[in-house]
Order: structure tokens, then C-alpha cells, then sequence
């Protein structure tokens, strides 16, 4: 599993042999049954989570009823959510499906910058990266209708479509599953993708 982590490195830099080994042995490498939850809202927040092989979901509850709020596949980072005036999880996060991750926590980030001084910049292009793409996201989110919001999932993430059971798809559409069935007919009648 560590060449995954390593192959999602090296796409910004290369790695010695001596990085290589320093990252396995902060072993941060964990496996999670399909349904874990990793984060309950009001958890103090300890770290974040890179995805290797599986999905994660974030959610909160409103009312009752599950939001899905992100949904989370391979090589993508997570720092769960929190409120403005505390480190507590304003959001879930799940196991959609058995899942590997990395866990990471600020000591050890610290830590393995402090030996190794150029992570801190991969560091920081991911992040940047990560933050530009979720403005992109939120803005056009909220710009557009659930089905603008359905054929961008067909056309930028349809694995996810495949993966992730139809009520969580409804739920990060902001629609009922029933929206969505209508919106799936009208976009096979129409060949709209």
C-alpha cells in the first residue's frame, strides 16, 4: 500500500530511498470496514486523512436527516470540517466502502518537516491545490440546478455514480431520491452527458 502513497508523491517530487522509508515508518497506513465512521460531529479534530484506495463521505445531520457534503476517493486529502470557534467536527465522515488512508496529525507533519524540510512545499501545493479546486467546486455548486449538478458528477467523477449508494448522490445533490430518479430518466431520454 505505500507505493500508492508514494507513486501520489512523486507526482510532485521525487522521493529518496531514505523519504521513502521515513514515511513508512511513521506508519500512518490504516485499513476501514465499508460504514466506519472515522469522525462524529463534536469530535475534538486530531489530523486529517489521505485516501489511497476506497471512499470516505462527509455528512452532517440537519433535522434528522443525513447532508452529504463531500465525497472523497483516491489521492484526495481530508481535514474534516470544524466550527469557527473550536477544533470540534462540524461533519461526519464515513467509509462509503472498505477503505485504505493515511493518518495524519499536526505533531507528526511537524516532525517529519523538521527531518525533512522540502515537504513543508509539497505541503503547501497540495493545500493550495486543494483549496483552489474547492472554490471552484463551491461556486459552481451553488450557481447551479441539481441536474447541472448531476451531469457534472456524470462528466468529472462517474465512478462515483457506481459507488456510492443513490440516496448519499441525492443527499450531496441537495435533492430527495426520488429528484434524482427523475433526473437520471431525463438525462437517459435526452443522451444528455
Amino acid at each position: 500500500m505505500e507505493n500508492y502513497l508514494f507513486d501520489f508523491i512523486e507526482q510532485y517530487m521525487p522521493l529518496t530511498e531514505e523519504e521513502k522509508k521515513a514515511i513508512v515508518d511513521l506508519d500512518i497506513i490504516r485499513s476501514f470496514k465499508k460504514g466506519t465512521i472515522l469522525v462524529k460531529e463534536g469530535d475534538i479534530i486530531k489530523g486529517g486523512y489521505l485516501v489511497i484506495k476506497g471512499c470516505l463521505r462527509s455528512y452532517c445531520i440537519v433535522d434528522g436527516e443525513e447532508k452529504t457534503t463531500g465525497f472523497y476517493t483516491e489521492t484526495v486529502p481530508i481535514v474534516p470540517v470544524f466550527g469557527a470557534d473550536d477544533s470540534r467536527a462540524a461533519h461526519f465522515v464515513s467509509c462509503v466502502e472498505d477503505s485504505i488512508v493515511t493518518v495524519g496529525n499536526p505533531d507528526m507533519e511537524k516532525e517529519t518537516m523538521e527531518k525533512f524540510p522540502r515537504f513543508e512545499k509539497l505541503c503547501l501545493i497540495i493545500s493550495e491545490q486543494l483549496l483552489e479546486k474547492n472554490l471552484a467546486s463551491f461556486a459552481d455548486f451553488k450557481n447551479s440546478t441539481p441536474e447541472q449538478r448531476y451531469l457534472d458528477l456524470l462528466k468529472n467523477r462517474p465512478g462515483l455514480l457506481q459507488r456510492v449508494p443513490q440516496h448519499q448522490i441525492a443527499s450531496y445533490l441537495g435533492i430527495k431520491p426520488q429528484s434524482l430518479s427523475r433526473i437520471r430518466k431525463r438525462v437517459a431520454q435526452n443522451g444528455t452527458v
